[in-house]
């Protein structure tokens, strides 16, 4: 899979070292030069000294037989640009931009293009930390609006069924791992005291759940 990585600052740097050591072939494009000192001697893929969203440096790093593009310099509209160029001009098949803007992030997912928000993944995840300490957060999707929790089942749920445990569009258990091994409950399983669960929520979701399993 070829990939080009728009912007090597911190995230840039990050994304395409993990990318490369999964055996990716990556391109990073940067218009500091002094920005790949952050790629470590590692780092096996190439880079160029660039504007991201300029045709000819995106040419230059083969955009045209690429699989991804990444845009995640620290400037909205570079990234909102470069990921507009890849997908209109260039049919990038994946596309992902880095928009601090959560309004802005969600009108271009609208337009087919996957955003990441720092600003409201950061806010959602220290919400989290301050009201739900108790929750592990295994995944999330968007921009946080639904994750993915687990917590460990207390002598209060034991015994008690999977759809006393549910709120349509707002809690869902999805899995069950007891003794090692994980099921996919139906609404009449029982919950058995230190079952690890797994459940579907949203934001709004988390303090109705926390009401009913503590």
């Amino acid at each position: 899979m070829n990939i080009i990585v728009a912007g090597c600052g911190r995230l840039g740097a990050e994304l395409a070292q993990m990318l490369d050591s999964d055996g990716y072939s990556v391109v990073v494009i940067d218009k500091d030069i002094n920005a790949f000192k952050r790629l470590k001697p590692s780092f096996k893929g190439k880079f160029i000294e660039g504007v991201a969203f300029d045709k000819a440096t995106l040419i230059k790093a083969g955009i045209e037989h690429a699989d991804a593009v990444a845009s995640t310099t620290n400037g909205d509209n570079t990234n909102i640009v470069t990921a507009l160029i890849a997908k209109k001009k260039f049919n990038v098949p994946t596309i992902v931009a880095r928009i601090y803007d959560p309004i802005r992030a969600e009108i271009y997912r609208k337009m087919g293009i996957n955003t990441v928000s720092p600003t409201l993944w950061g806010a959602n995840k220290m919400k989290d930390l301050i009201c739900h300490p108790d929750l592990f957060r295994v995944s999330s999707f968007g921009s946080g609006e639904v994750e993915i929790v687990e917590t460990e089942a207390s002598a209060y749920l034991n015994g008690r069924h999977v759809k006393e445990l549910v709120i349509p569009s707002e809690v869902n258990v999805v899995s069950i791992v007891r003794d090692g091994i994980a099921m996919i409950p139906t609404q009449s399983t029982v919950v058995k005291k230190g079952d690890k669960i797994f459940i579907a929520v949203t934001a709004f979701g988390k303090t109705k759940m926390k009401q009913m399993f503590m």
